[in-house]
């Protein structure tokens, strides 16, 4: 089980692993501990996905919180027509103020939280179709 992992130079990692410490080397989409080399795909679920203003993504999509705070504001009501990156609502965490932007142009189908509510990271603020 991981316990921590720390950069200590660019690319290269110190991991504490069951009382264990392993050097991991990191080279584009490829990990090597201890000699052995791994093919991994890194995904960040903070990473805005940019759809543009000519996308043609289509289905459903929920926009969630990235980090645990407040809801400052919800910008968008139930029903309303959004483009892609367009502001959603505004999360508050350790002073700053971010907004949370639509992954993709749609209609708001739901939206589950309201302004000063306490949300953890991961949790749906809001569903576009």
């Amino acid at each position: 089980m991981l316990r921590d992992a720390v950069e200590v130079e660019p690319g290269v990692y110190s991991i504490l692993t069951d009382g264990a410490v392993h050097e991991a080397r990191v080279d584009g989409n490829s990990v090597t501990i201890a000699g052995h080399r791994y093919e991994v795909e890194f995904h960040d679920p903070r990473k805005y996905k940019r759809g543009g203003a000519g996308s043609t993504r289509a289905g459903r999509d929920a926009v969630k919180a990235p980090m645990p705070g407040k809801i400052v504001r919800v910008l968008v009501s139930v029903g309303d027509e959004v483009n892609a990156g367009q502001g959603i609502a505004v999360i508050e965490a350790m002073k700053m103020q971010n907004e949370l932007k639509a992954p993709m142009a749609g209609r708001v189908t739901s939206i589950s939280v309201k302004d000063n509510d306490a949300v953890v990271a991961g949790t749906v603020v809001a569903v576009i179709e």
